[in-house]
């Protein structure tokens, strides 16, 4: 299947939708998830078109698994987390939703469950706390 410029990431990159920004260089970007499965969730997204991992170049997905590792690590310590989940969903049999190649980064607590996907909403003004609070770290 090819790349569909109309996705919600697309739209991001190229800033015809807000997002609370945590990082970013010229080749990544990372935001605040909208719909968090926990306290923290970041998405980490390349800037070119990739729908997938069947289908980014191998340099352009080494860039986007240096930025995992720097929003991860950024992440844990802002938020005192215990570990992270990270996950890459592909296609729609393998749970991705947004076609835009992404990973999600979740700080993880001891006997704390990750929230189900019921599609609710974030208060913009609790993302931009935690946004700013990951940036910090990341500084």
């Amino acid at each position: 299947m090819s790349y569909d410029d109309k996705n919600v990431f697309a739209k991001i990159l190229r800033g015809e939708l807000p997002c609370h920004k945590v990082y970013e260089t010229d080749r990544v970007l990372a935001f605040m998830d909208v719909m968090p499965r926990g306290d923290g969730h970041v998405l980490v997204i390349p800037k070119v078109k990739a729908r997938n991992i069947l289908d980014i170049q191998p340099d352009d997905l080494a860039e986007l698994a240096k930025a995992v590792q720097v929003v991860g690590r950024g992440t844990k310590a802002a938020l005192s987390a215990d570990g992270l989940t990270v996950q890459q969903f592909n296609e729609s049999a393998g749970g991705q939703v947004v076609f835009h190649i992404h990973f999600h980064v979740i700080p993880r607590f001891e006997g704390v469950a990750l929230k189900p996907h019921t599609g609710q909403m974030e208060k913009p003004d609790v993302l931009a706390a935690m946004a700013e609070k990951i940036r910090a770290a990341l500084a």
